[in-house]
Parts: C-alpha cells; structure tokens; sequence
C-alpha cells in the first residue's frame, strides 16, 4: 500500500522507522527537538530548519538531541559516536557549512574503517540540505555533493522523489560506512506516491524513469524533474528520451549510464551544481572513456554558470538549469 507524502514528511516517516527498529540510532542537530522551546514546556517547536523532524522528540525522548550552533561540533561528535557503537544521523543545515566541519568527514569519517583494517565501522548519515531554489542566496544555495562524491570513503546520496527520500534514507542509516545524504531544496516541495511500512532503496542503483531510442537524459535531484519535463515535450516533437534518475553519487550505477547511451547514442546530463569538477564532467568522462564506441555526438552537459548562487529570484531562476536548457542541448547533438 502507498499513500501521497510530501518528501519531507517521507524523511519524517524514514527517520522515525530508524529510531524505532534500532535503538543505536540517535539524531542530533540544530534545533532538531525544538531548541530554546524547552523554556516554554513545548519541547517539539521547530524540528529543524525546514521541520522535517518534528515530532520525533516525543517519540524518542533522549535519542533525539539538539546542539549548539557549531557545526565542527555536531560532526565531530557524530564521528565519534558512529566509531564507538551508535549509529548517529547528524543534521547539516545547509550543504554550503560543508567548509566548516569537512576535516571529520574528509579525515575522520571516510578514512578510520581504511586505517584499522575493516576493524572500525562508522555507521553515520549526514542529512544536508543542497542547491537553490528557496532565494537563500550565495552561502545558503550551493550543491557540494562534488565535494564529498569525491572523497574516498564516504558515499553520496541525492533522492528526486518522497518515496526514494525514504528508502535511500533507510539504506544510508543502516550502511556501515558514512553517507552524505543531499536533500535538494528543488523537489522538497513535491509529493509523491510513498509506500508504508519499512523498505529500501539500495545504495547505487539509478532508476530509469521514462524510456526511449533518441537520447539519453541523466539527471540528479532536482534537475530529474527537470529532464522529466524536457522529455515530454521533446516526445510532442516525435523524439523519445531515456529519463536516468542517477540517486547515487557515490557509489555511481556506471552500468545503467552505459547501457543507455548504448541504446540512444546520445546524452545530456544535466547538473544544479556548476561546471567545473562536477557530476555532469565526471559523467561524461565516464562515457568517452567507457562508451566511446556508442557515441554518435559529444556529451552535452547542462549545468549552472560557474558563478555564485544569485539572491534575486529573477537571477536564481535564470541561474538554475530549466527544461528549455535541456531542450537547446538535444537539437545542438543533431
């Protein structure tokens, strides 16, 4: 059975599953069981930034923790709890305080199950929010997952969706290696058919959304939509398009981006985040390296100008990649 959950309420229902098939799960972050409410006796006021853990302090007295405002702090703490036997969920707030705490996760995190031999496991999730979309302008809108994709160690998650918002977030808690789990500001106001009760979505596996010969569209988060309505209108034009919804970062389903070129030829990937060093360069890398012989024209890459993150809403919007974008770069492949 599904019901129609918005995807924070399906982050709510996953989290709330974990702490309750596992006591070694603990959450703590800023604001997370209400923060300064606990004066006015209502302990569940805020349940983060964006509410998203609202309610489970009641359900889960002592195993839901706010902490100061220092992001160091909550990360390194998480470390340490996820090396010593718990199974820690830390909150980031934004994606972009990623430079204050990355020297546990860059150091720490991704590396002590390497140093001690497969000995030390660290169970940690960071659940972070990533990208524009909100006017949360230059330092409240950046996409890094390229940052931590890119750190041996640690795998990166970004869900398009409520109901892989759920799974995906089940299967990054109960990993026994540190997840970065992105939670993209453009589809946190979608909802979606989401199954009940208890499942996953394996960590690494892309999902094929629509199917077709033409042309190949690789999307991440927010720019999956994105794909999926360039390809319904390209389909009114008589060109059919494969949607591949990548999910994992890291680990990356490699397999199911060739197995599409492979039957269309041609692709575009498309990226929130800006150009340099990114997913879309490392994807279509992996193509000329791997698919060469597939390819009928260059990879195109959509993706935001190598620029910060504009606060106007006119800008942003212009800044962040759109259908029409997706569009332009299918009639330039020929």
């Amino acid at each position: 059975m599904s019901r129609e959950l918005g995807f924070g309420m399906a982050v709510n229902e996953a989290l709330h599953l974990a702490l309750e098939s596992d006591p070694d799960v603990i959450l703590l972050g800023e604001d997370v069981a209400g923060g300064g409410a606990r004066d006015s006796g209502d302990v569940d006021e805020m349940g983060g930034v964006l509410g998203t853990t609202k309610g489970l302090v009641k359900s889960f007295p002592g195993r839901v923790l706010d902490t100061p405002i220092s992001e160091m702090g909550i990360i390194g703490t998480a470390v340490g709890a996820a090396a010593t036997g718990l199974r820690p969920v830390a909150e980031l707030m934004f994606m972009d305080f990623l430079g204050t705490c990355l020297d546990p996760l860059l150091n720490q995190a991704a590396k002590l199950r390497y140093m001690f031999g497969g000995k030390v496991r660290v169970p940690l999730t960071v659940r972070t929010v990533s990208g524009a979309g909100m006017q949360a302008a230059a330092q409240h809108s950046q996409s890094l997952y390229w940052i931590t994709t890119g750190i041996p160690g640690l795998k990166t998650v970004i869900p398009s969706n409520p109901a892989d918002a759920k799974g995906l977030l089940l299967s990054a808690i109960r990993d026994d290696n540190p997840v970065i789990f992105c939670e993209a500001k453009g589809v946190l106001g979608l909802t979606g058919e989401v199954p009940e009760g208890d499942y996953t979505v394996p960590l690494g596996e892309a999902a094929l959304l629509r199917s077709g010969g033409d042309v190949s569209l690789v999307g991440l988060g927010c720019t999956v939509p994105v794909c999926m309505e360039a390809a319904a209108q390209l389909a009114a034009e008589g060109i059919e398009a494969d949607v591949l919804d990548l999910r994992s970062l890291q680990p990356l389903d490699e397999e199911a981006i060739l197995s599409s070129l492979a039957k269309t030829g041609s692709m575009v990937v498309v990226d929130e985040a800006t150009p340099r060093c990114g997913i879309a360069s490392d994807v279509a890398a992996l193509c000329v390296d791997r698919g060469f012989d597939s390819l009928n024209a260059p990879v195109k890459r959509v993706t935001a100008p190598h620029a910060p993150v504009p606060f106007s809403q006119v800008l942003e919007r212009a800044y962040m990649p759109a259908a029409a974008d997706v569009i332009a770069a299918v009639r330039e492949l020929g």
